[in-house]
C-alpha cells in the first residue's frame, strides 16, 4: 500500500497505512440503488447534527453525519480507526506530526472537488477545543496531502480526530460553507457520505436519497426517510402496519413483542455508553452526598441485573465502571452488590437513619423508566428523590452548562477512549464534570505526556481505581439498544459496526430482492 512509502520532514517517521475495512471491493458488482427504507427514531433532529463542525461529545448526530458526510478516519466494522478519505497516513518518531494522503479524484454532493483544503477548513471550523489547543498548525502540503503539526507529543490525536470524540475529521465543502454560510448549511448540507440530502421538515422527518459516486461502494438502497416518533408504542404500531422498518430504541415488553412475532426481527446493538448515576452535589460540603458513605448506599440500593433484565432483556452487560470495557486503557471493575441492608447500614453511619430528602432525580431523555427504577431503589432504602423529565435537548444543554442539580441517570455513549472519558467527566473543568480531585487531575496530566504505553495504562488503572474507591459515580451497566426490523428487511445494518447503536455503514444495508 502507498502508506508505506517513507517521507521525509526532517524526521523519521512511522507508518500508519489504511486499514483494509474502508476500501471498496473493486471486483464486486455494483447495481444501481433501490426502494425506499423507513426508520422510526425516538428523538426530534436537529439541524445542528447536520454540521459535523457542531458536534460535541455525543453519539446521537451520527446518525445523521454517517449517512450524509464522510471523515477521514472513521471506525468501521473491525477498525476502531480504518482509513477513508485518507488513503494512508504517517506519524513523525516524535510524534509531532501527523500527514495524511487523500483520495484523489472525489467530488462532494455538489460536484466540488475534494481537496486538502476541504480538510483544513473544516477541522478549523470543528467545535473541538482540545485539538484547536493542541493542534499548532494544519498545513495543506499538495492537492491531497495535508499535515498536521502538534505544539508537543500528544498521544489521543487519533482518539480525537479519527474517532467520534469530536467532528473534527469529518469533512465538508470549503467553497459551498463559505457561500452560503453555517446557517445555510444547516438547512440543505451538503458532503462526502453515502447519501446526499433531499428535505427536512423540522420534527418530523429527514428524507435522503443514495449518491452513487460515493467512493466506498454504491448505496443498496435509494431512498432512507427518518421519522421523529417519541413513544415506544407508536414506534412498535408503525412497524407492525409496515409504515416503517427499522424501529429504533424500543422498551422491553414492546421488544418482547416483536420477539413474539413471526414476521418481524430483533436486532440488539452494544456500542460503548455506560448508564450509572452521577451524584452532582458530592462537591458541596453541605449536600449528604458529599459523604462517600451516602454514595456507597446509593450504588448498593439498585439492583442491576434486575434493571437489566427489565429495560434490556437481559442482554446489557453489569459493570462497575463507568470506562467501557471496550475501551484502551479500560481497568475491569466488578459490579457493585445489590445490598439494600448494607446501604441502610451506610445511611445511618453517615448520620441518616431514616434517609434523607434527595431532590431532584433526571433520567437522560427518553429512558425515563431507568430514572424511575432508580428512584423506586433508592426510596426503598431512605433516599428520597423526585423524578424530573426533560425534553433531551433541553437536558443536554443543562448538563453542559453545569445548571442540573441533584442526581441524574445519565448514558455516557461518546465513542472516544479511556482518556477522553476521564477527561469529559472526571478531570476539574471536564465539560460533564461539576468538581474534581487534584490528585486525580495531576495523575491524568502526567499519563497526557507519558509516551510509553504500559506506564500510561497504569496511571490510567489508578485514576479508574481511585474513581471506583471514592464512589465518585455509581455504574449500572453498559446497554445493549433494542431495535425492530420489519420484515421488508433483509440486512439493517445495526451492529455492523460495534462501536454504534445504530445503522452503519449505510451503504451496506439491504432491502430483500421482491419475490
Amino acid at each position: 500500500m502507498n502508506g508505506k512509502r517513507r517521507r521525509g520532514l526532517g524526521c523519521v517517521f512511522l507508518v500508519c497505512a489504511a486499514l483494509a475495512a474502508g476500501l471498496p471491493d473493486e471486483g464486486a458488482a455494483q447495481s444501481r440503488p433501490e426502494g425506499e427504507m423507513r426508520w422510526a427514531l425516538y428523538v426530534t433532529l436537529s439541524p445542528v447534527w447536520f454540521d459535523p463542525a457542531e458536534v460535541v461529545g455525543v453519539i446521537t448526530p451520527f446518525w445523521v453525519i454517517y449517512a450524509l458526510h464522510d471523515a477521514l478516519v472513521k471506525p468501521m466494522p473491525g477498525s476502531l480507526m480504518a482509513g477513508s478519505l485518507a488513503e494512508s497516513w504517517t506519524v513523525s518518531a516524535d510524534q509531532r506530526v501527523y500527514e495524511f494522503k487523500l483520495r484523489e479524484g472525489l467530488t462532494f454532493h455538489n460536484g466540488d472537488p475534494f481537496t486538502a483544503e476541504d480538510v483544513k477548513f473544516s477541522f478549523a471550523r470543528a467545535r473541538a477545543k482540545i485539538l484547536h489547543d493542541k493542534v499548532r498548525e494544519v498545513a495543506v502540503v499538495g492537492p491531497h496531502r495535508v499535515r498536521f503539526q502538534l505544539h508537543e507529543p500528544w498521544p489521543d490525536f487519533m482518539t480525537f480526530y479519527g474517532t467520534f470524540a469530536s467532528g473534527a475529521g469529518w469533512v465538508v465543502p470549503k467553497k459551498y460553507v463559505e457561500h452560503v454560510g453555517n446557517d445555510g448549511f444547516k438547512k440543505h448540507p451538503v458532503g462526502l457520505g453515502p447519501y446526499k440530502f433531499v428535505s427536512h421538515t423540522p420534527g418530523v422527518e429527514l428524507v435522503m436519497e443514495a449518491f452513487e459516486g460515493y467512493w466506498r461502494k454504491v448505496p443498496h438502497v435509494k431512498r432512507l426517510v427518518y421519522k421523529s416518533v417519541p413513544e415506544a408504542t407508536t414506534r412498535l404500531a408503525m412497524l407492525k402496519r409496515g409504515e416503517v422498518d427499522l424501529a429504533y430504541l424500543l422498551d422491553a415488553p414492546q421488544a418482547e413483542e416483536v420477539r413474539r412475532n413471526p414476521s418481524l426481527k430483533l436486532a440488539f446493538s452494544g456500542g460503548i455508553g455506560t448508564f450509572y448515576l452521577d451524584f452532582f452535589d458530592q462537591w458541596d460540603p453541605k449536600s449528604p452526598w458529599h459523604d462517600r458513605r451516602v454514595r456507597l448506599a446509593a450504588v448498593h440500593a439498585i439492583d442491576s441485573r434486575a434493571l437489566n433484565d427489565a429495560e434490556n432483556l437481559g442482554a446489557s452487560r453489569l459493570t462497575g465502571s463507568m470506562v467501557p470495557r471496550k475501551f484502551d486503557f479500560a481497568l475491569a471493575l466488578e459490579p457493585y452488590a445489590y445490598d439494600p441492608a448494607k446501604a441502610k447500614r451506610l445511611l445511618a453511619e453517615a448520620g441518616y437513619p431514616n434517609g434523607f430528602d434527595a431532590g431532584d432525580l433526571t433520567p437522560q431523555p427518553p429512558f425515563t423508566t431507568m430514572g424511575e427504577a432508580a428512584a423506586n431503589y433508592l426510596a426503598a432504602v431512605g433516599i428520597r428523590t423526585r423524578v424530573r423529565t426533560m425534553e433531551r435537548a433541553a437536558y443536554l444543554d443543562a448538563w453542559r452548562a453545569k445548571k442540573l442539580q441533584g442526581v441524574i441517570v445519565p448514558v455516557a455513549a461518546a465513542p472516544d477512549n479511556t482518556p477522553s472519558r476521564i477527561e469529559a467527566f472526571v478531570v476539574s473543568g471536564g465539560p460533564y464534570a461539576y468538581g474534581g480531585h487534584p490528585d486525580i487531575d495531576d495523575l491524568f496530566r502526567q499519563q497526557a505526556q507519558e509516551r510509553d504505553r504500559k506506564k500510561r495504562e497504569a496511571l490510567l488503572h489508578q485514576i479508574q481505581r481511585l474513581m471506583h474507591e471514592r464512589v465518585m459515580h455509581g455504574p449500572i451497566f453498559e446497554p445493549a439498544t433494542l431495535h425492530g426490523v420489519g420484515p421488508r428487511v433483509e440486512e439493517p445494518g445495526v451492529g455492523l459496526n460495534p462501536l454504534l447503536y445504530f445503522t452503519a455503514p449505510y451503504e451496506d444495508m439491504r432491502l430483500k430482492k421482491p419475490s
